[in-house]
């Protein structure tokens, strides 16, 4: 731990937006306690540090909370800016530039990929499908003006947009296993496709990543709920 700072870390296995708080920390060289919450009975520590949102992760730094992980993962950067490498830039517009892709990959990429896996309809679900594609086309093209012929979006080095993306990387392969659809495609995102082969072999990945057989279980059932749901109010 730098400088006997004491980190918690409230989250779940199955989120994404907990999975990049611990890439960043792990990227960090940071020790942290995981506490794993049970989002279908949230504990008073959780709904005590974010009163807001009531969701995770929540990071708690010598006791004060940090809430959403776009916000925490700049907040892991200026708190610890003499511990490991640096998740942004120095240089101001390369730092803007950053924090657009990482807010477009929410925002274009994660909200309708998530409703494509809610779906109630095959055409529902294929076409928030779709639009998570025609994301993802688009950031091919980031990662080649970012890059600048590099390995990663934040160049010779793991950068935010990489920690955000590559939080998804267990959703991308149980998406193909599930669907057979392949998100980062060789044939269609060449570029996407070898970053993705990297960040799958770095360490900081193989110590945090959810497992993807655990992870498809879990989206298989959640699928099945929703058409039993979606059955039950036709009837």
């Amino acid at each position: 731990m730098a400088g006997g700072d004491e980190l918690k870390l409230l989250g779940s296995w199955l989120s994404p937006f907990a999975t990049r708080v611990k890439l960043a920390l792990t990227l960090k060289g940071l020790s942290y306690e995981n506490i794993e919450e049970e989002l279908s009975n949230k504990s008073e520590l959780l709904l005590n540090s974010n009163p807001v949102h009531k969701k995770v992760p929540v990071l708690i730094h010598n006791g004060a909370s940090v809430c959403e992980s776009a916000i925490i993962l700049q907040y892991i950067d200026e708190a610890f800016a003499d511990v490991g490498p640096s998740l942004l830039p120095s240089d101001p517009h390369r730092r803007a530039v950053a924090r657009f892709w990482a807010a477009y990959i929410d925002d274009k990429l994660v909200i309708p990929w998530v409703r494509s896996f809610r779906g109630k309809t095959e055409e529902e679900k294929s076409e928030w499908m779709e639009q998570a594609l025609i994301a993802v086309e688009t950031l091919e093209g980031a990662l080649r003006e970012c890059s600048k012929g590099k390995g990663f979006f934040g160049g010779d080095n793991v950068g935010l947009v990489d920690v955000v993306l590559g939080s998804l990387l267990t959703w991308v392969h149980a998406t193909e296993v599930m669907s057979g659809t392949k998100m980062f495609d060789s044939a269609k995102n060449p570029l996407l496709a070898a970053w993705m082969q990297r960040f799958d072999e770095l360490d900081a990945n193989k110590a945090v990543m959810p497992d993807v057989h655990r992870m498809v279980e879990f989206k298989t059932r959640q699928a099945q709920a929703i058409s039993v749901a979606a059955a039950s109010k036709r009837q």
